[in-house]
Parts: C-alpha cells; structure tokens; sequence
C-alpha cells in the first residue's frame, strides 16, 4: 500500500518532513561542522536570520485576533496556566533525574523546552481536524506565542539562571535586541507590509523555515566540536524519548481534566488540550541560539526536536478520536 493510500490518521504519524530536514542538519553538522572563522560569520548570519524570523511573526499576528479572543478569558488562562505553569513545574521536577539516567544538559533540555509558548499552526490544525473551538484556538495560540516572546525569557533566568544553565540576566538586552525590538517592529509595520507577506506566503514560509534550519546547523556544529555526541548515548536518548513521552502524556491528562473539571464544552476542551499540550520548535530553537552559549545550544534543543515530533504523533491520533465523537456532542 502506497503512502498516500494509507488513512490520514496513519499518514499523520509519519515524520513531518520538515522534522526530517532539521534531522539532516544536524547529521550534516555532525559530519561536517562549521568552525573556526565560518562559524563567527555564520553566526552573525543566524542572528540575522533570527531578528528577521521574529519580524515576520510580529507582522503576522492579527491585533485584532487576540483581542477578540480576550472575551473568553476562562479558556485562556487555563491554557496559559498549562503552558507557563504545569509545564515549568514538570521540568523542574525533571532536574531532580539522576545523571546517570540523564546528563544535566539534557534535562536542563527539558526545563527548556517546558519554558516555552505553544505552536500555532499545529495547535490549529488538531483542533479543526477534532471539531474544537477554532476561533479561541487561533486566540489562544497566538497570546501563549505572544507572551512567549516576555515569558519565556524570565522562566529561564528564573529556573534554569540559577542552575548555570548558561542564562544571565544580561542577556535581557539580547532578546530585546533579536527578539522584542523586530517583533514589535514588525506590529508596526503590519498595516503596510500585511498584504505582500498574504500574497507571498510561501516565501514567508520559506524564511521562517530556512532560519530555524540555519539555527539548528549553527547549534550542532558548536555542540559537535565541543564532544556532544561522546557526552550522550545511545541509551539515554531512548530515555529521554521516554521522558518527553511521560511529560506529554501528564500534561495531557491534566489538560482534559482541568477542562472537565471546570465545566467546558467538548469543544473548548479540545482547544485546552491542543493548545496547552504543545511547545514551539519554531520559537523554541531561535531562542536557544540567543539564551545559551553555542556549544550548550545543541544538548538544549535536542529534548525539544524529540518532544516536538513526539506530540505531532500523539495529537494526531488524538485528534482523530474527537473527530469520531457523534456530531451532537458539543
């Protein structure tokens, strides 16, 4: 049977293909990494590529959006209270792994990637597909991305800072510099450059990919001269791929709890456990580029490139069994 024969919940369990470009970055970093003055002017390129990614994701997000989805503040906040809150919490629960099991760089990974905000795409995506609210989850994923941009910093400096996760307070400047100062920038210009970035989406797409795929390079190599891949075997990335399973699986289920409990429609129970469940690659990797020092950038990023192809695979599967629920089921 041929792939595109196979139901399309199975061939959503197959690796995303952008997934498998960012694996070949980092086999191409592992076998041919950039060093020495390349690396320096790779840098500066990364950081380019980064400041024009965020400028593009501040041009993108409708103002109007998230303020109309303000209205269903109760969703929201339990979405927020999962991203920010629930998640962090497993993540430092995951520092008390022994070294032996995992190395502190990698669930130093895991705090990472539990600091961060939610996708977008995705998170709209499952929810349409499971017949959720779709409006609130256009609304909810991009506040959690927008706050994401002030959040997440904090969580780090505030967990992984004082842990010598390779954050300091300093280097507030540098995510008001890469991120903020073309995020906002971007908002502003919106109103004019709104109508090229529709007609060009492709090419848009295009950048925002490229860039993460350059950042993703960039780690790597720092991460491969510095003996990454002698500091982790092949037995704790199995353990760890359990461990992004265990962490997706807990929150999960306290999302579809939380959302039970609280008295919320099928529909905005859907939107809770997509939108609270995920955790952005996209946003995820240009801010490990700026936070940690670029030999640390590879062992961050790694839990989140395993989580990230892990919860496409679960929600999909997820997603098709709300979409079998009876139609009158709301």
């Amino acid at each position: 049977m041929s792939l595109p024969e196979l139901p399309a919940w199975l061939r959503r369990l197959a690796p995303d293909r952008y997934v498998l470009a960012i694996l070949a970055m980092v086999a191409l970093a592992s076998v041919i990494p950039v060093r020495g003055e390349a690396a320096v002017g790779f840098s500066w390129l990364t950081k380019a590529a980064i400041a024009l990614l965020f400028f593009l994701h501040g041009a993108r997000l409708s103002r109007e959006a998230v303020i109309a989805g303000m209205t269903h503040w109760r969703l929201h906040l339990t979405v927020i209270a999962t991203t920010f809150g629930l998640f962090p919490l497993l993540g430092l629960a995951a520092q008390r792994l022994p070294p032996n099991i995992l190395p502190g760089g990698l669930t130093a990974g895991l705090l990472f990637l539990c600091c961060l905000p939610s996708t977008v795409q995705s998170s709209i995506a499952f929810t349409s597909v499971a017949r959720g609210n779709v409006a609130a989850a256009v609304c909810a994923a991009s506040l959690s991305n927008l706050l994401g941009v002030f959040v997440t910093p904090l969580l780090v400096g505030a967990t992984l800072g004082a842990r010598g996760g390779g954050f300091s307070w300093g280097e507030l400047e540098s995510i008001g510099v890469q991120l903020l100062l073309p995020f906002i920038l971007g908002q502003i210009a919106r109103r004019w450059i709104w109508g090229w970035i529709a007609r060009h989406g492709s090419l848009v797409g295009y950048v925002d990919r490229g860039s993460i795929l350059l950042v993703v390079y960039g780690a790597f190599s720092a991460a491969v001269t510095g003996g990454l891949w002698s500091k982790v075997s092949a037995g704790q990335i199995l353990l760890l791929v359990l461990a992004c399973v265990a962490l997706l699986g807990i929150v999960l289920a306290a999302a579809v709890s939380a959302a039970r409990s609280l008295g919320f429609s099928k529909a905005d129970e859907i939107t809770i456990v997509f939108c609270g469940s995920k955790k952005s690659l996209a946003s995820g990797v240009p801010m490990a580029g700026i936070l940690f020092p670029p030999a640390g950038v590879g062992m961050m990023v790694l839990p989140l490139m395993i989580f990230h192809q892990i919860q496409l695979m679960a929600c999909a599967v997820i997603a098709q069994r709300y979409a079998a629920r009876p139609v009158a089921e709301t």
